[in-house]
């Protein structure tokens, strides 16, 4: 791999993020800081890159962002969750004009940080812009349904939705950008006020947005932590004070958070966590197209997706063709650094995944699995060649565990029962990918599939888009939906004002329409 860098890319400088956001203030770091290495290489020899460093915040800053986001919720008089849509509206406008103008560090940092492609960097930041432009249409479409009386045996009712409270956030280092922000802008949008704590790889890249959430949204409504999440968002939680949980993560940081919580059933959950998403290959299926996509689902960004394709089933009738160019095609991957032409699979950041690899690698070789492609499993710096591994069985790790990294389990099956059983009886349930032509075998196996997990691909790979399709799962896989429109119905209530139909109530209501002294009550519409 070459370490030489164009200069547009070379890492000049280090980011020592020394200032953090509460309360609309950003404030000066004092404290300990916390080094940010990119386990690219700058040199060769290789070494790990330093990019900078960000505060190593504790529980008493913890402590007083959580006390920012009250005192700007002000127990649902604050200025922000009484504010008329159109001008929540200006604020996150103005906000995202600000995020274009730091696109090109952004994507440089997504690169460093957490080793993602070029284009899929450009790409992540680019989807990111359009989900807030896509998110504030959808919120002028949901205004504009609220902006009217309903009446019902003699009652009428105003109906909108409104904010929950405080909600505390917590992205996931994949798409520290774009899932992160799935969570954040419609918590924001709707009148919450938020405590947001970047991941652990990709914490620099949100450092350049601080000022824009200073300067666009009033005091208190967004508030950034740096450190540790045990440290910064278990006492939070403890306090019971916040509202709403939005995280995308693993399931055992969701569950020790809630269990933190000590009024749980007050707590909305908002959660996309781990899933194993199998392809299911029939017979009849196009080997071309499946090969292209089994190889896009489970090497895209290294398989470190939740929607990656993390098993996959072929059917013995095309088993031994299917593994013999299906291999071939992996080890023709280019690997390279981001910014290379070509590149499919780039440097892993988190410096321990190639020994985890490694570890489901020996289970299963030590159970009676091989691998099936020349480089599968080959070690570099910071990097572990994708291995094919067949035959594998239900009592290796690599099959029970969601890997979240560069190694392919592969079963055979005769009767299309066996995926269909070990589908039912995993803990996940997120979604699939289903190649075949015949529609006789296929439409009894949508109707199923489609009660195991939440979307069905049909000849092609799991993904997570577009924005505005529903994205949720079964089981242990999520908790509520996310996409344009749903997100911002996770992230509210449905609430309202309702008066029986009198003189009275009639005068009254038309006074209150004409005085527009009420941002709730009011028949305002957004063009």
């Amino acid at each position: 791999m070459s370490t030489t860098i164009p200069e547009v890319y070379q890492i000049k400088e280090t980011i020592d993020q020394k200032h953090y956001l509460i309360d609309g203030k950003l404030r000066k770091w004092e404290g300990e800081t916390t080094q940010v290495f990119s386990t690219i290489s700058s040199t060769d020899p290789y070494t790990p890159t330093l990019l900078g460093s960000i505060p190593n915040m504790q529980e008493a800053d913890a402590m007083e962002a959580l006390e920012a986001a009250l005192s700007a919720y002000d127990k649902g008089q604050g200025i922000w969750p009484t504010m008329k849509v159109k001008d929540r509206i200006e604020c996150m406008e103005s906000f995202v004009e600000k995020m274009v103008e730091k696109r090109q560090l952004i994507v440089k940092l997504l690169m460093w940080e957490i080793g993602k492609s070029l284009p899929d960097s450009e790409k992540e930041f680019d989807r990111t812009v359009e989900y807030i432009y896509d998110t504030i249409e959808e919120y002028k479409d949901l205004d504009r349904s609220s902006a009217k009386f309903q009446r019902h045996q003699g009652v009428y009712a105003h109906i909108r939705r409104g904010p929950l409270g405080v909600v505390l956030c917590l992205g996931p280092y994949n798409y520290p950008l774009n899932e992160t922000f799935a969570l954040l802008i419609p918590a924001i949008i709707m009148g919450n006020t938020t405590i947001f704590k970047p991941a652990k790889h990709g914490v620099l890249l949100i450092t350049p947005l601080l000022e824009a959430f200073q300067s666009c949204f009033p005091k208190g409504v967004v508030n950034i932590l740096f450190g540790r999440g045990r440290v910064v968002a278990a006492p939070i939680m403890k306090t019971g004070k916040v509202d709403v949980l939005a995280l995308i993560g693993n399931s055992k940081s969701a569950n020790a958070l809630q269990d933190q919580h000590p009024k749980s059933n007050r707590l909305r959950l908002v959660l996309g966590l781990e899933a194993k998403n199998p392809a299911i290959i029939l017979p009849d299926a196009d080997l071309d197209l499946t090969i292209e996509e089994v190889i896009a689902g489970t090497t895209s960004f290294n398989g470190q997706r939740c929607t990656a394709l993390k098993v996959v089933y072929v059917h013995e009738a095309v088993k031994a063709e299917f593994l013999k160019r299906f291999s071939a095609k992996i080890d023709a991957l280019k690997f390279g650094n981001p910014w290379e032409d070509g590149v499919k699979l780039t440097p892993l950041p988190e410096p321990e995944k190639p020994a985890y690899i490694q570890e489901l690698l020996d289970d299963a070789l030590a159970k009676g699995a091989t691998i099936q492609n020349e480089k599968g499993g080959q070690h570099s710096d910071n990097y572990i060649w994708p291995a094919v591994l067949y035959p594998v069985t239900k009592d290796m790790r690599v099959y029970e565990e969601e890997q979240f990294g560069p190694i392919i389990p592969v079963l055979s099956f005769s009767d299309i029962s066996e995926p269909l059983d070990d589908m039912a009886e995993s803990n996940y349930g997120q979604q699939v990918s289903l190649f075949g032509k015949d529609v006789y075998t296929l439409s009894p196996l949508i109707d199923t599939l489609a009660n195991l997990v939440c979307r069905v691909n049909l000849n092609s790979s799991c993904q997570r888009g577009p924005d505005v399709y529903p994205f949720t799962g079964r089981k242990d896989s999520a908790q509520a939906t996310l996409s344009v429109h749903d997100a911002l119905r996770s992230f509210s209530i449905r609430t309202f004002v309702a008066f029986k139909d009198n003189e009275l109530n009639n005068e009254t209501i038309e006074n209150l329409l004409d005085a527009k002294a009420s941002n709730f009550l009011s028949t305002d519409y957004i063009l």
